[in-house]
């Protein structure tokens, strides 16, 4: 034989599809390896921005204030923000922040109640358990190999990516969600075959995931669950399959995991919660679009693509076979679990992106199925051919829209960002060469490294360098500039809670000429004013007969209003 034809017989090297894949299934080996797979790739996914993006408002920095206020009062069943009461959700989210703070601060974290990477603990938690819980509900619809493949297309997804990096409460109530669907899902696929430790097991972690979900944001995890029961007890006919999930011990279970703090707030609050939280908050969002997030019927449904990206095209390409198995009892329950939630959710006039995640394991679990069953075929329709360029498409969008937001508000580069924003585009281009080469699976694998890559460079540098986005950091230390201990601070221009996070529970949030009044009531005295409204702020510090001085302007854009803010820090002067 010559050199040449040795060389000829020799196996090629895997691609980099091929050697993803092939990681996977030396994971698959056991349960543990998966598991520690599925934890490495969420970790990965989730860690960019986790520690350097600034408190986001305005619904982060609003939990995580009233969770500091929690923790300075010492009252951990009514829930406020300053002075006003905030009875929007229930208090579950609150006390596993402050539970996480705590410990920090009992372990010596410096200034641990204005860390804000500390509240975002639970969120981290729950993204990353709601993964291992797509993980173990996929397993009672396909194999080990498969169920790895439908937690990956979680853990990679833009939309659980940004809640695991929020300090608020959509990635926990994701982790309750899916322990109470995953229950479900095995009880209906697989009561016979439980084990003795099983039969136990699973209804209590279904119970106790509901207590939880309620004690976390109120009645939406009982929609979910509520409506996948009801859509497959009607169209599979059958009810008896619950009895597997013992309501006569499991529901007395909830209501004492439940009750309790509800009474104590239904008490200290003599019913006022529960008009604020179902009357105005859950019910005002069905009849209006509130604090302006109205969107029109169709809006997840072309969100979808960016929310779920990178698994949005295999859900895409899994739908002829979905279609075709639609009679298949396990498929009922998948779609019973979709459909009647997301309808509604497109029918109620408010929108946000996060409220049709818990629907996105369903989708997954779909597309394994059909890739397992050999049923993805990306060309086979009109509809589904080239719908792997999204791949390749926002890999590049997403980083590109940072960049210019950059460059249009801070005049900066994030030359940091440039090399992962090429690995992105690259990798796009590259999952769709290896899936029309390789196979749709393969084609995935490669996407999620181009993910990874996006995130990094949205997540953990773009973004975060764009300070002018995040003025309350830079407000706060210039206030700590004035020359004396512990400034009190008042703000007329930004009003944002993260103002309050950063600068202390007393900031005082007010018009320009109660920012002159508030200077005038005492020493070591801060107040922030937008050039817009500094003439007010003058006119009335000169009929108080007020001395001020001007430390520094601070540039600013407020991301909420869509204004640029050129903020004055006036100090007063004996």
């Amino acid at each position: 034989m010559t050199i040449e034809g040795a060389e000829d017989d020799l196996p090629s090297p895997p691609s980099l599809g091929g050697w993803l894949m092939n990681l996977v299934d030396a994971a698959t080996a056991s349960h543990r390896r998966a598991i520690a797979l599925l934890v490495a790739l969420a970790v990965l996914c989730f860690a960019p921005g986790f520690f350097s993006l600034p408190p986001v408002d305005r619904d982060e920095a609003r939990f995580a204030q009233a969770t500091k206020q929690m923790l300075e009062g010492g009252d951990y069943v009514d829930i406020r923000f300053q002075t006003e009461a905030r009875h929007k959700k229930p208090v579950g989210i609150y006390w596993l922040q402050a539970g996480v703070v705590s410990v920090a601060e009992a372990v010596g974290i410096p200034e641990a109640r204005t860390q804000i990477w500390l509240y975002r603990i639970p969120s981290l938690i729950g993204a990353i358990g709601g993964v291992l819980l797509t993980y173990w509900t996929a397993l009672a619809f396909v194999s080990r190999r498969w169920a790895v493949v439908a937690a990956a297309m979680l853990a990679s997804c833009v939309l659980l990516g940004v809640e695991a990096r929020l300090a608020k409460t959509d990635a926990m109530l994701f982790l309750t969600i899916m322990a109470a669907q995953g229950a479900l899902a095995h009880a209906f696929c697989r009561r016979v075959a439980w084990s003795g430790r099983e039969r136990w097991l699973i209804p209590a972690t279904f119970w106790t995931a509901l207590a939880a979900g309620v004690l976390l944001k109120g009645p939406i995890i009982l929609m979910v669950v509520g409506l996948t029961v009801l859509g497959t007890g009607l169209i599979t006919k059958s009810w008896r399959w619950l009895g597997a999930l013992r309501p006569a011990f499991g529901l007395p279970w909830a209501l004492l995991l439940i009750l309790p703090w509800f009474v104590a707030i239904t008490l200290k609050t003599q019913g006022a919660f529960f008009g604020e939280a179902v009357g105005h908050d859950m019910l005002g969002k069905i009849a209006a679009g509130q604090e302006k997030h109205w969107g029109p019927p169709g809006f997840y449904l072309v969100a979808f693509w960016v929310t779920f990206w990178p698994a949005a095209p295999m859900v895409l390409f899994a739908a002829p076979a979905t279609w075709r198995d639609r009679f298949d009892p396990k498929v009922m329950f998948l779609l019973a679990w979709v459909v009647p939630a997301w309808l509604i959710f497109e029918m109620v006039p408010t929108k946000l992106p996060h409220y049709v995640l818990p629907l996105f394991p369903a989708l997954a679990i779909l597309a394994v199925r059909a890739l397992e069953r050999g049923a993805v075929e990306p060309a086979a329709r009109w509809w589904t051919r080239g719908a792997e360029w999204w791949w390749a498409a926002i890999g590049l969008l997403l980083p590109a829209l940072a960049l210019i937001g950059l460059l249009l508000f801070h005049r900066g580069a994030g030359f940091l960002a440039w090399p992962f924003m090429f690995a992105a585009g690259f990798l796009g281009f590259k999952a769709v060469e290896t899936l029309r080469v390789e196979g749709p699976e393969r084609g995935f694998m490669v996407s999620i490294l181009a993910a990874v890559a996006v995130y990094v460079a949205v997540l953990q540098v773009l973004i975060p360098a764009t300070r002018t986005y995040f003025p309350a950091a830079a407000l706060v230390a210039a206030a700590n500039g004035a020359g004396c201990p512990d400034p009190k601070i008042a703000s007329a221009s930004y009003r944002e809670p993260s103002l309050v996070f950063l600068g202390g529970t007393d900031v005082e949030l007010t018009d320009a000429s109660g920012a002159a009044r508030f200077l005038r009531e005492g020493d070591c005295r801060v107040a922030f004013v937008d050039r817009r409204h500094e003439r007010a702020f003058a006119l009335e510090a000169e009929a108080l007969g007020l001395r001020y001085r001007l430390l520094t302007v601070v540039k600013a854009a407020n991301y909420n209003g869509g204004r640029r803010l050129n903020l004055a820090v006036f100090v007063n002067t004996p």
